[in-house]
């Protein structure tokens, strides 16, 4: 593991694409958490004396072997909550903006052929960030400037439609948030294929911030620990059902309703809450009837 602090627009210009592995929750932030984000942004890009704001760490470790000639993309272990509302309000902000920068390297075309596109790629290889199945039509959508898809993401598409209004608010006093976006720092740390184990420091890193559902404990217990080809049909053939069935707002409550009562029925006890993947792995019965669901 090797951690170096970075600029977020930096780590943003030079990394070629992020991808969210599908055992990864849906993209969950509120806006009220867009809005201390917008807060901090602002007042940092207002005062001389604050020279960076710090918003978290962003850990990822490669897909698959590195080649020079082809985009390599990385997975996100953590992050994905701050890489994406960044990346929210760098479109908003572009479409906000003209072709002359109003502050240095900040023009329309600039923003996002550095932080949200690979502008001489193809297909999905052309974005930056490729979110899980639930959230990437709706994030390809707004940056490709089309309209959104059918079954769109509502957090996607409120926290973009908040940026959005607030820089409108600014009218045409921009610098403050372009100079409070250049400050924005994190934490950079890539992992070691082969070494690190990716399972425990998601365990880890998510042990402290917002708690998983125990949809999201059940999907990463199974999936998790597989090799991404069957990660990928597990998901398709069988999760992504349920997900679309039980529909974005009421996946987490619904399946974590179902899953405990699937599970009390199989192993004749109440579970209660599953509050870990430990919690999981503690039970015999529940770790072999989820691995052969």
């Amino acid at each position: 593991m090797k951690a170096t602090e970075a600029r977020l627009l930096d780590f943003l210009k030079r990394s070629q694409q992020f991808v969210i592995p599908i055992y990864q929750r849906t993209y969950s932030w509120t806006e009220q958490q867009c809005r201390q984000l917008w807060d901090d942004i602002i007042r940092a890009g207002k005062r001389d004396d604050i020279s960076a704001h710090f918003i978290g760490s962003v850990v990822y470790i490669e897909q698959g072997l590195y080649q020079v000639s082809g985009i390599s993309p990385l997975l996100v272990i953590d992050g994905q909550q701050r890489l994406t509302t960044a990346m929210l309000l760098i479109e908003a902000l572009s479409r906000h903006l003209g072709e002359d920068e109003v502050f240095d390297g900040f023009s329309a075309m600039k923003l996002r052929n550095y932080y949200l596109l690979n502008p001489y790629e193809s297909g999905e290889k052309g974005f930056k960030l490729l979110l899980t199945e639930t959230d990437k039509d709706s994030l390809l959508a707004l940056i490709k400037q089309r309209p959104m898809p059918e079954n769109y993401s509502h957090r996607i598409m409120e926290n973009f439609t908040f940026f959005d209004e607030q820089i409108a608010k600014l009218g045409d006093d921009l610098i403050p948030l372009c100079r409070g976006l250049a400050k924005l720092l994190i934490v950079d740390v890539a992992l070691n294929r082969g070494q690190d184990n990716p399972q425990l420091i998601f365990e880890s890193m998510n042990s402290t911030g917002k708690a998983l559902s125990q949809a999201d404990l059940v999907r990463n217990f199974i999936l998790m620990g597989l090799e991404p080809e069957h990660q990928t049909r597990l998901y398709e053939d069988h999760w992504r059902p349920m997900e679309v069935a039980c529909g974005q707002q009421g996946y987490s409550e619904y399946f974590d309703s179902f899953m405990r009562h699937y599970l009390t029925v199989k192993t004749g006890r109440s579970l209660g809450q599953m509050k870990s993947m430990r919690h999981l792995n503690s039970m015999p019965a529940a770790r072999v009837l989820l691995k052969k669901a």
